[in-house]
């Protein structure tokens, strides 16, 4: 085997840039006003990965001939596109903000015209006309799409308003009723990327309508009120989400109101779903702009109070805060700059409401306070349902973004002074939460703290520089300042230095993005801190990924540093301190300190300053300061503040720095050493690309030296190059060669003209030695390794190689050595080497004929010029200033280039012709394969060569077209469709990547027709001809000669896909990669492109490549190709796995890359794959299976039907192949694109014409437009006739089929046969009915799918009045439904409503929805008729059918059917209540009532009874509460007395059952069947039902527990299906509450969980209408009203039952073990509590906390007799303080913990009181009064004193919590009177003196628990900050004295002082060297003398 060598230039970066960090935290979807296209940091990608086809560069100049000149188009005289006429209102009128990057100045050719790109335009957009109004949208419409934003990828510009104009049109296709989803989705990207960048203004540019999207939420998540039957039409979630992210902000702000009118009435807890529905939409559309300042429109004060009082109505959802972060930070984000919109120092909120919202913020990061439970409930946000669906991606919308978003959107300068700003709130969170982020305490809040500082600086960073440049005009107050700055600064620097050593890779990002970001905004502040802490990990005082982060810190800031005085001075000190670094024992370390001296390398030039000057002449100035800096550093500690702006003069700074570059000559070349000895003790690499880190190291190498050696002073550079020259010409370090190759290329592109002067004549020397005098290469060698005796000639190839590439003219005076040792390399060497200097030829060429910069300088030249110095420093080139220097191939270049590739091919082709010659000079027999080496090794030579020389052939001239000159036009018509599309069956038999392209120049470098230009295309048939020759003779002669086919189909793809570009290298997407990896240390949100000039020109060369890329799309196929595809398409079939699978591949790219090159190819392989199933030949089966079903292939004969009929019938077949790796195959084949075959094709769109015609091209196109679209109608028919024939034959064959071939049969005959226009055919209907009751349960599946989809579209006809323009168009006739208005003004009309549900009689309308009227009423509802009557309107059609299935549904059918419906499940899963059976039965009764049916209800009856039979066993209950579901179900649409009569016999069959005949087993089918028939529908539809169950009464006498349960179960149901609509629950609710002490546990929990149903559902809101609903909110206060308010009546009966507790609690005796009324009644409370409380209405019992619960909880958990009682109380009283509290009311829940901690009489009960004091304490530490604060702590230290000792530890512990979860300003004063308290304590109480023989008095008891009680006291001061380091100035002295007076007193408390200490140095090992210094030596004394006892002692 050949050794896999780099096809492509490797110093072009094959190497990825593998750096920890390249993983971004920036990635996200949607940039803050997202950057403009110049700055986005890939070039947009197209859709598909190489667009293509054929292109006329000069149909662009065709066109302006015909004289539409550019003057012709000016705007007045088109009615459709602008093109300005002069230049100079262009710009304006196309962008706000002009490019940063001038594309087009910068290229080394010219581009082309405006004119030119405008003629193209206007074509593009013509034809997207014709192809809209012909309504060819796929693949017309799509491929116009695409070829338009290939025009803007190339940074184009449009005038504003032709893209006002397209946005509105894309904006209607995407939501177009009738067009094919994915033709939507492809329009939907291009809306999201014409509206990306910020060149449309909200309303004043655009607005867009909200309404159709709104329809088409609906559609996902509220069904029911959209016309019927529209399921199989609903667009993915993901689509429409993404879509209203960014056409919100487009929506008119003036629509506010309408649009919370539409939507707010769906709101409801009753029915949960309803309020994540409301949400979620108004999430996804509410704008978020103010409106304008004018009476009549919503400011965000006047609906804010309603969204919280949203928000309070849903409590303990996370999917709701993270909801409300996203709307509110968009609000404030979008507020900003609006003047009229009130802004204080809240931003545009109140007081109360950004305290509430960073009181969520604390929830959302779900910090674990003490022993709480989490603050959220699952049980709600379960309850999400459809509106899951709404959710934004949580990766591309982090909730830590929002957060950001909201607080820095909101700061200005009114935060500085005022306490309770935004900013003041963020400084205490932050101190409150502040040890959570230290590296030894990491958990799951780890990633969210990250995330949030992460983006807080993103976005400071952003606005700031916004500001600055203009780009966001806010009024003067508003603007950031310094002081804000500096402010927001310091509150981030202390958790951004502790989360920097984290130990995580994730967080990590988090933090160096952050450190990036500070150091920008204030290096003085953060960088000193920064480099206190780096000196000692880069000294590797501390442990090793400490190491790692200070490395990536600096490396992220090094730019920063070289900027700023003073700290530049550190640099090359850091350098030398980061050398050791580079270590082959830890190869990540390695890769870190290389990116840093990256980082380095592109912001500082390596000149010695020192030079010439008198004053200075080394760096002994720079070393002695940096070494005071260093100890002053040392002795100051991480507090440090250092601003050398002040300390040092100008002057003196830069003496120092000047110094200090005396040491870059000795650093590059102790640098170069260190790289050379890593390069020698690198393993070797087992294979290429194997992401192991050697090879990142290698990888990282060159791109860190690259820079490094461009930044050289000339003299240093000698040094260097003269270091590397000695080790390569003196060494061959065989596993390092690739990267030691990459070295020479850096060194080489930074100055060739040096470099080859030294490398050339060394290499060719040493080569020509190898050869000659060491025998190298001079025979065959097997295997895949070189041989020792090789190496030092592969060693000097490589480098030679690498020397060659990408380094411009500087080759040519080496042109004739270098040109002769290839030649002389080719006839000498044989085996591997071959393929090296194959590789070289390769550069070689390349290097001669690409366009590419060659100029990587870190300054202008004129700068260079003048000489550098200090200010030079982290100097950034300005885009505009840029100049770069190209590489544009010479003719002399181009000549030697002919003449190397001519002698090349030429060796190459006579010895493969001799190799597959009669007899060749290599013996085919030979044993070892020689034969097949060297033909392998010459095929590669010519894929090679061909590659090397790509960018000369002209993809015209390879189609085999003739070419004209210049001056002749080629014919204009050649844009119009492909050949091939005109057969009628071929419904785009083109796939959209291979149509016609416009090409834009990219400088190409040959003269058309000139004797070069011919000669090599000749040359390039010739190898295409021997190709196919080879191709033959190894098919006939050497079929399992897997080398050589391998060689030769890369061959084949490089022959047929790189010509005009090297595609095969991707050269394109590699250099982005790098280019990414480059710029991540430079990149500033708000900033564009402030990059250093190396990269600038990196981005140049890129555009370049982006054109080139453009334009090497597909081309024709000329003969030649079309005998290379065929050859393909054979081996992809071929009986050797390995030569399928490369023949596959290569196949794949040769389609990408020729025009209709797929259809060709089909036949023959379909041929192949028949002849292989009639021989059951399984290679061949697999290998057709895999090219034509797992290869774009199958998207084509999709959509081409002369193919696709074959296709299926033979895919079908391969169900039958007994292999099981076949059938695995075939199976997964399914969900590759088969599932779609044969479904109907669009024939009716709906589309708007306004906003079309604004495009009608000024030449009348009618014409064009008739006959495309009469060919598509024409086309449709014969295509849908195909696929009509293709269903029938699948029909005959699956009756009498194989179960497994009928099985794949339903799934075509159901796509292809089944249509709303015309049904299904008889023998189709007759299948599926039959298949129902098929033996075969998979296949019964299949077959009932098919007749329930039959029904639905009968059904579908005939309620859209039998038509399919209807349908699309959702005109439904209603069918029984009804619209109610709302007599809003009647203020009894609610109550009027719900007294409707209690009335017997029938109504007048029933109510099937939960939310009506529950929130707001709309102005009407839909409801269904109380008197439904029978649906008669079915065409002729329609009732053929229905009359066909009717009389094949006999009474022998139902048998059957209920039958199999009894069988046994096959496996536990699938035993449950199926749906789908009562779907279908629904369906066939309602036949039976229309009498249309062969069976009768009489025989339905009988036909139940046998199922039922005695009810024994669960099965027969599962098939008859099935049947029931699905009998009752169906009557519901009938009249009266049909419904009357079938409920008439079916409810009691069901009563009879709930009532006896419920078990374990069978209760979860009854169940849901209840649910079926109840459930989102009005509960008098079913009064029968819910008035038994209303009626039921516990008994208590009763000892069968289940069957009590069971019916409180039911109950429990029924109630929670019918909501708020359930009025009858007084009676219940009195029995139930009488009863809460039943003995059984089950009946209890049934009870529990039914009593708060029934209260849940009580709470309704019903405001009259949406203004009501706004006004009452904003009037009660801004956070809206307070709901769940409890009523008298509730409060009383809650008071009562908790009396009735306390009564039962005294008559049962302490300690009786047997149950009693007192425990069986608390628990059944407790349940009932436990479920409110996880629940969205848990607020409603807030009042009754202190009072009512709390002591009883606390009594109840001291029941040891009950273990479940204790249980349950703890986690009830757990959940009390997680439940939201609105502001001001938390009082007496807080005097309550007070309180009973200080008296109660068990120890237990003081003890839990301190559990919630910590949590309430934590979770509302923004909204807690001050006098609370107090109060609670001097409850704590209080309790420090408790008789109990247990007590007294739990408030040690709680008050070192909250101390440290308080704000610094509290913390302070807190602290210092505690201190003074405790410490007075200890000294007032000293220990008891015992006295021998008295007996102990009771007063040294307390004095003793006073001692504890200061220690303790003490202790939890030292343990509130575990990791402050340095420690906090008072604690050193309180150790000491802990230490010395208390350490050894006996019992509890010297051993509590041990802990203490212990614990205080355990948390302290890291930093314990640095620590140490702020203790006297006393103290350290006292301290060593308890905790490190001394050896002797």
């Amino acid at each position: 085997m050949v050794p896999p060598v780099p096809s492509s230039p490797r110093g072009y970066g094959s190497f990825t840039n593998s750096m920890i960090v390249s993983e971004t935290p920036r990635k996200r979807s949607r940039r803050e006003g997202s950057r403009s296209a110049s700055e986005s940091n890939t070039p947009p990608k197209m859709d598909d990965e190489d667009g293509s086809g054929r292109s006329h560069p000069q149909f662009a100049q065709h066109l302006l001939s015909n004289g539409a000149s550019s003057e012709a188009m000016s705007r007045a005289t088109s009615p459709g596109l602008g093109f300005g006429s002069n230049g100079v209102d262009l710009e304006r009128e196309k962008r706000y903000r002009p490019r940063t990057f001038p594309y087009f100045k910068l290229l080394p050719y010219n581009v082309e015209e405006e004119g030119e790109r405008n003629a193209a335009l206007e074509e593009i957009l013509k034809q997207l006309y014709i192809a809209i109004e012909a309504e060819d949208i796929s693949p017309g419409a799509v491929h116009w799409t695409r070829e338009l934003k290939g025009w803007l990828n190339l940074k184009f510009e449009i005038t504003r308003a032709l893209r006002i104009k397209l946005v509105n049109l894309y904006y209607m296709l995407s939501l177009a009723p009738g067009i094919d989803y994915t033709a939507s989705e492809r329009f939907e990207s291009m809306f999201r990327y014409l509206i990306k960048q910020h060149y449309l203004k909200p309303g004043q540019d655009l607005v867009l309508d909200w309404r159709p999207l709104w329809k088409q939420l609906m559609n996902i998540v509220l069904p029911s009120e959209i016309a019927a039957n529209q399921g199989g039409r609903k667009r993915s979630h993901k689509h429409i989400s993404s879509l209203c992210s960014y056409a919100y902000s487009y929506f008119d702000p003036r629509e506010r109101q309408p649009m919370l009118e539409e939507i707010l009435p769906y709101f409801s807890t009753s029915e949960i779903t309803g309020a994540f529905i409301v949400l979620g939409s108004l999430n996804l559309l509410l704008p978020t702009y103010p409106s304008p300042d004018e009476p009549g429109h919503l400011q965000p004060q006047d609906y804010l109070p309603t969204l919280f009082h949203l928000w309070s109505l849903v409590n303990r959802s996370k999917v709701f805060d993270v909801l409300f972060f996203d709307i509110f930070s968009r609000l404030a984000r979008d507020s900003l700059a609006y003047e009229h919109v009130q802004f204080s120092e809240h931003g545009i909120f109140t007081k109360d409401q950004s305290d509430l919202i960073f009181t969520a913020l604390l929830r959302l990061t779900e910090i674990p306070v003490g022993q709480a439970s989490s603050p959220y409930s699952s049980i709600v946000d379960l309850g999400s349902g459809l509106g899951m669906y709404l959710e934004k991606d949580k990766r591309k919308n982090p909730v830590g973004y929002s957060i950001a978003r909201w607080i820095v959107m909101s700061l200005s300068p009114a935060c500085l002074d005022k306490p309770g700003s935004i900013l003041s709130n963020l400084e205490g969170m932050l101190e409150s939460i502040d040890t959570f982020f230290h590296p030894s305490n990491q958990g799951a809040w780890t990633e969210i703290l990250a995330q949030i500082v992460f983006h807080l600086v993103d976005f400071f960073v952003m606005r700031m520089n916004r500001e600055q440049s203009g780009e966001l005009d806010l009024p003067k107050e508003r603007q950031i300042n310094d002081e804000l700055k500096k402010r927001f600064v310091l509150s981030l620097k202390e958790v951004m230095f502790m989360g920097l050593f984290s130990k995580r890779a994730k967080s990590l990002n988090y933090f160096f993005g952050a450190i990036q970001g500070l150091s920008y905004l204030e290096p003085h502040l953060i960088l000193p801190g920064a480099l206190q802490r780096f000196y000692p990990s880069l000294q590797g005082l501390v442990e090793v990924h400490r190491t790692q982060s200070s490395l990536c810190g600096l490396q992220m800031t090094a730019n920063v540093m070289a900027r700023h005085k003073g700290l530049r001075c550190h640099i090359t000190a850091l350098l030398a301190l980061a050398l050791p670094g580079i270590d082959a024992n830890d190869l990540s370390k390695t890769m870190h300190t290389l990116n840093f001296i990256q980082a380095v390398a592109y912001s500082v030039p390596f000149v010695d300053l020192t030079k010439d000057r008198e004053d200075i002449h080394d760096s002994s100035l720079a070393i002695q300061w940096v070494q005071g800096e260093m100890e002053r550093m040392e002795r100051e500690g991480p507090n440090i503040s250092i601003d050398y702006r002040t300390e040092l003069s100008d002057e003196d700074e830069a003496n120092i720095v000047r110094s200090s570059t005396a040491g870059f000559g000795e650093f590059v070349l102790s640098l170069l050493g260190r790289i050379f000895t890593l390069l020698e003790n690198l393993p070797e690499l087992s294979r290429v690309r194997s992401g192991s880190p050697e090879e990142s190291v290698i990888n990282t190498l060159p791109a860190a030296l690259s820079p490094l050696f461009q930044s050289l002073s000339p003299e240093i550079f000698d040094q260097a190059l003269e270091k590397v020259a000695t080790f390569v010409g003196g060494h061959v370090v065989h596993q390092a060669r690739d990267a030691m190759a990459f070295i020479c290329n850096a060194l080489c592109k930074a100055n060739p003209e040096k470099t080859l002067k030294i490398f050339v004549p060394m290499l060719v020397v040493g080569i020509r030695n190898e050869i000659d005098y060491n025998d190298a290469a001079s025979d065959r060698s097997s295997g895949a390794d070189v041989l020792p005796r090789d190496r030092a000639l592969v060693w000097h190839i490589s480098m030679l190689s690498m020397i060659i590439v990408h380094v411009g003219d500087g080759l040519m005076p080496y042109k004739k050595e270098l040109f002769d040792v290839a030649l002389y390399m080719q006839e000498k060497c044989k085996g591997i080497p071959t393929v090296h200097v194959s590789n070289y030829i390769h550069h070689l060429l390349l290097n001669l004929t690409l366009i590419y910069p060659v100029d990587g300088a870190l300054y202008e030249p004129d700068v260079i010029a003048r000489g550098l110095d200090v200010e030079d420093w982290g100097k950034i080139t300005k885009p505009s200033d840029l100049t770069v220097n190209w590489h544009l191939p010479s003719q002399a270049e181009i000549e030697f280039a002919v003449e190397l590739f001519e002698s090349q091919v030429i060796t190459a082709t006579e010895r493969l012709t001799n190799l597959i010659g009669e007899n060749p000079t290599v013996s085919r027999k030979g044993k070892n394969k020689e034969w097949s080496d060297e033909v392998s090794r010459n095929l590669s030579q010519l894929r090679l060569i061909l590659a090397g020389i790509a960018t000369l052939f002209d993809p015209k001239k390879a189609s085999g077209q003739k070419i004209q000159d210049l001056d002749g036009d080629t014919p204009m018509d050649s844009v119009d469709q492909v050949e091939e599309d005109e057969d009628p069956l071929a419904e785009a038999a083109e796939d959209e990547e291979t149509r016609p392209q416009f090409h834009y120049r990219a400088g190409y470098l040959l003269e058309k027709n000139s004797t070069t230009y011919n000669h090599i295309h000749q040359r390039r048939e010739d190898v295409g001809h021997l190709l196919s020759k080879i191709h033959t003779f190894l098919t006939t002669n050497q079929e399992d000669d897997v080398a050589c086919f391998t060689a030769l189909y890369s061959t084949y793809r490089t022959w047929i896909t790189d010509v005009g570009n090297e595609r095969s290298a991707h050269t394109l997407e590699r250099v982005i990669k790098l280019y990414d990896a480059d710029i991540r240390a430079f990149k500033v949100s708000g900033l564009r492109k402030a990059y250093p000039r190396p990269l600038l020109i990196k981005r140049a060369g890129i555009y370049h490549f982006q054109r080139a890329k453009h334009n090497s799309s597909a081309r024709q196929k000329s003969d030649l190709d079309k005998t290379l595809l065929l050859d393909l398409a054979l081996s992809a079939v071929s009986l050797y796995a390995e030569v399928r699978i490369n023949a596959q591949s290569a196949l794949e790219s040769a389609l990408k890359s020729l025009v209709g090159g797929r259809p060709l190819v089909i036949p023959p392989l379909l041929a192949v794959f028949r002849n292989a199933l009639e021989e059951n030949n399984h290679d061949r089966i697999k290998g057709c299976l895999y090219t034509l079903l797992f290869s774009t292939l199958t998207k084509t004969i999709s959509k081409d039907w002369r193919f696709a009929p074959d296709l299926i019938e033979l895919y079908i077949k391969t169900a039958s192949v007994d292999k099981a790796s076949i059938q695995k195959i075939s199976n997964s084949a399914l969900y590759g694109g088969l599932l779609e075959f044969g479904k109907g094709m669009e024939s009716f769109m709906v589309i708007k014409q306004d906003v079309v015609n604004v495009f009608e091209p000024k030449d009348d196109v009618s014409a064009k437009i008739t006959s495309r679209h009469e060919f598509l109608v024409k086309r449709r028919k014969k295509v849908e006739a195909k696929k009509f024939k293709l269903a029938v034959d699948l029909t005959e064959l699956s009756k009498t089929a194989h179960w497994k071939v009928a099985g794949r049969c339903t799934i075509f005959i159901l796509n292809a046969g089944l249509r709303i226009q015309t049904l299904a055919p008889p023998s189709f209907i007759e299948l599926a009915i039959l298949g129902c009751i098929d033996e075969h349960p998979g296949l019964r599946a299949g077959y009932s799918e098919m007749i329930l989809r039959i029904f639905s579209y009968i059904e579908t006809r005939a309620i859209y009045d039998h038509s399919y323009e209807k349908y699309i168009l959702e005109e439904e006739k209603p069918r029984n439904t009804v619209e109610v208005e709302v007599p809003r003004d009647d203020p009894l009309w609610t109550q009027k409503f719900l007294d409707g549900f209690t009335k017997p009689e029938i109504p007048e309308y029933y109510v099937d929805r939960d939310f009506p009227g529950w929130l707001v009423w709309g102005k009407n509802f839909k409801a269904m008729k109380g008197r439904p009557e029978e649906f008669t309107d079915y065409d002729e059609l329609e009732t053929t059918a229905r009359k066909q299935i009717g009389n094949l549904l006999t009474r022998d059918w139902y048998k059957k059917y209920f039958g199999y419906m009894k069988q046994e499940p096959r496996d536990s899963t699938s035993d449950r209540f199926r749906v789908h059976h009562v779907m279908l039965l629904v369906s066939t009764f309602s036949l039976m009532f229309s009498g249309h049916s062969a069976t009768t209800f009489e025989d339905v009856k009988e036909l139940i009874k046998d199922t039922f039979e005695d009810g024994a066993d669960k099965h027969q209950h599962r098939a008859t509460s099935e049947i029931l579901a699905g009998l009752m179900l169906s009557a519901l649409s009938w009249p009266l007395e049909t419904r009357n009569k079938i409920w008439d016999y079916a409810v009691p069959i069901m009563l009879q059952v709930f009532a006896d005949g419920l078990t374990p087993e069978n209760m979860t089918y009854w169940m849901t069947c209840l649910h079926m028939l109840i459930s989102g529908k009005d509960p008098r539809q079913a009064h029968e039902i819910f008035d038994k169950l209303s009626s039921f009464l516990l008994d208590m006498s009763s000892n069968a527990a289940f069957k009590e349960s069971a019916k409180v179960q039911l109950l429990e149901f029924a109630i929670q299906d019918a909501g708020w609509h359930f009025r009858s629950e007084k009676p219940i609710l009195e029995d139930f509450l009488e009863n809460i002490d039943h003995p059984y546990k089950s009946v209890r929990e049934a009870i529990g969980r039914t009593i708060a149903a029934i209260y849940r559902t009580r709470y309704y809101e019903a405001f009259k209408d949406v203004d009501a609903l706004l006004t009452a909110n904003k009037a009660s206060s801004s956070i809206g009203l307070k709901p769940y308010v409890p009523t008298d009546e509730f409060s009383a009966s809650i008071k009562d039952v908790f009396d009735r507790l306390e009564v039962w609690r005294g008559e049962r005796t302490p300690g009786q073990n047997t149950p009693s009324s007192y425990t069986q009644g608390s628990k059944t409370v407790l349940l009932w509590l436990d479920t409110t409380l996880q629940s969205q209405e848990c607020t409603q019992l807030l009042d009754f906390f202190p009072d009512v619960f709390m002591e009883q909880l606390l009594h109840m958990m001291d029941v040891k007799e009950d273990l479940e009682l204790q249980q349950l109380s703890y986690l009830v009283y757990r959940h009390l303080p997680n439940i939201p509290f609105r502001a001001g009311e938390d009082g007496p829940f807080i005097s309550a913990l007070i309180r009973i901690g200080k008296v109660a009489t068990s120890w237990h009960q003081r003890l839990r009181t301190l559990i919630n004091m910590q949590v309430i304490y934590f979770r509302r530490i923004f909204l807690i009064k001050p006098e609370q604060q107090q109060a609670l702590f001097d409850a704590v230290a209080d309790m420090l004193e408790d008789q109990q000792h247990e007590v007294r530890m739990g408030a040690s512990t709680t008050l070192a919590g909250m101390i440290r979860c308080s704000p610094v300003a509290l913390r302070n004063n807190v602290i210092l009177s505690l201190k003074k308290k405790f410490t007075n304590a200890l000294v007032k109480n000293p220990m008891p003196k015992k006295t021998t023989g008295v007996s102990t008095p009771v007063n040294t008891n307390q004095q003793v628990i006073r001692r504890h009680a200061a220690v303790l006291g003490l202790g939890s001061l030292v343990t509130a900050f575990p990791y402050a380091t340095p420690p906090p100035e008072w604690m050193p002295e309180i150790l000491a004295m802990l230490a010395s007076r208390a350490a050894n007193d006996a019992g509890a408390i010297g051993k509590t002082v041990k802990t203490i200490l212990a614990d205080f140095k355990k948390t302290r090992q890291d930093t314990w060297v640095t620590d140490q210094r702020y203790f006297t030596p006393e103290q350290l004394e006292d301290l060593e003398g308890v905790l490190w006892k001394s050896y002797f002692a």
